[in-house]
């Protein structure tokens, strides 16, 4: 009897819900103003977006091609141990498991909580058990079905562009400011390398669609078309909100902020306004958690399949009836309630980001490594302006290695402790499989 499989449910709508509620968060709604900050001008601000846009279409693009040829569970993970070797896979998914994604859902959680603060009040702990009950929602909602999940994903993501399309709309018609400038207004930034270095993160997790290749209907075409999609998609809107910014407030107003789109949005529509953001950014967020815990979850499910993980049948393990994986799901947001009750989940990603984009850089590099066994790894998606943008999304990550080294040292070097405590790791649980299988040839 064949093992059983995760259900192939995920259309294309689903996998461009994914990418596109996935990256937006909150970051465009808050974040604008560090940019333009760092820029110090408007027209740089918005060169900012555009050039950081490019540095991750090209990494999307470039991909699409792996993904296209290795279209299966676990994404970078996967392409990783199959690039590179067993020892990098697993060291990316120790990460991902066990730090990034729960931290990452933890976060996601509690930002959810202390917006509604702004409807309800309260206490901190208050805001915890929300945050934890979001997760338990969300968990449920994708063990009961990866359908069900990708709904969620859907109506989330089509809510969330409703306030950022009002704004662009109300922005772009009636903004009467139009602060449109090349001039330099602000010398205490840290220059255009730093504004794009915060548009960089604004477009994190765009990769997270290629976790759940298993689950697409066709996912050879899927994922690249999502990544393309779901890029120009989140590109246009990004550098359309900030021009809606420039148009209905001046640039100093914008800078000053810490909550530009909801300052903008009393503007353009009254005080009534911040209510509308607001439940707007929190329905964002709601999203953006939903897509980390769908697609995390299919990291360790992925490493139980292959044995790298403890207790690996169970975590691999499919539910009889709705076709999804459990085990994981309920493990990566047990994991994740935990960093929210111990408060840690906004140190622990701080100190992964630079780990988290050594090897996404090695992933767009790994095409160089996939074209060279056109038999082995046939794919049905070839990288437009090959190897120009593989180079660019290698040198695009590169630069937010470096930058980060140079800004955050010792996160970074706590980060790659971290990384390479996976090795031990690795190491006995390949010698068990090792010591159990020749004991069962006896």
């Amino acid at each position: 009897m064949e093992p059983k499989q995760l259900k192939k449910s995920i259309s294309s709508i689903g996998a461009i819900a994914i990418v596109i509620g996935g990256v937006i968060g909150s970051g465009i709604f808050l974040k604008p103003g560090i940019v333009f900050t760092n820029a110090g001008s408007p027209n740089m601000g918005l060169m900012a977006w555009i050039f950081g846009g490019i540095i991750t279409l090209a990494s999307a693009l470039t991909i699409s091609e792996i993904g296209s040829a290795i279209p299966k569970t676990g994404g970078l993970y996967v392409y990783l141990k199959d690039l590179y070797g067993d020892v990098w896979g697993f060291l990316l998914g120790w990460v991902q498991s066990v730090i990034s994604f729960p931290a990452g859902i933890a976060a996601l959680a509690i930002a959810f909580a202390t917006f509604s603060t702004f409807f309800i009040p309260m206490t901190p702990i208050q805001q915890k058990l929300l945050g934890i009950g979001v997760i338990v929602f969300l968990a449920i909602m994708n063990i009961l079905s990866t359908k069900l999940g990708g709904f969620i994903q859907t109506a989330s993501t089509i809510g969330k562009l409703i306030p950022i399309a009002v704004i662009i709309a109300f922005g772009l018609i009636s903004g009467k400011v139009h602060d449109f400038s090349w001039v330099q207004i602000n010398l205490a930034g840290s220059g255009f390398g730093a504004a794009v270095l915060g548009t960089l993160w604004a477009y994190d997790a765009w990769i997270n669609v290629t976790n759940m290749a298993g689950e697409l209907k066709d996912p050879a075409r899927q994922v690249p078309r999502a990544l393309t999609i779901g890029m120009f998609v989140i590109i246009a809107v990004y550098v359309l909100v900030n021009i809606a910014m420039l148009n209905a407030a001046p640039i100093g107003d914008i800078i000053a902020s810490d909550k530009p789109a909801s300052d903008i949005a009393v503007i353009l529509l009254g005080s009534g306004g911040a209510i509308f953001i607001t439940a707007g950014i929190m329905i964002s967020v709601f999203g953006t958690a939903n897509a980390h815990i769908m697609t995390g979850a299919r990291v360790p499910f992925a490493m139980a399949e292959r044995k790298q993980l403890p207790y690996h049948r169970t975590l691999s393990s499919i539910h009889p009836k709705f076709n999804t994986p459990t085990n994981a799901l309920i493990v990566q947001c047990i994991i994740a309630i935990v960093y929210i009750m111990s408060g840690t989940f906004n140190t622990l990603t701080d100190l992964l980001v630079f780990v988290l984009w050594i090897f996404f850089v090695m992933g767009v590099a790994g095409i160089f490594i996939l074209r060279k066994d056109p038999i082995k790894y046939k794919t049905s998606y070839r990288v437009p302006w090959y190897p120009v943008v593989p180079i660019i999304g290698i040198l695009g990550g590169i630069y937010i290695i470096v930058s980060t080294v140079i800004t955050q040292t010792t996160n970074s070097i706590i980060g790659i402790a971290i990384t390479l405590a996976g090795i031990p790791v690795f190491y006995y649980l390949k010698k068990k499989e090792v010591k159990k299988s020749l004991l069962s040839q006896r």
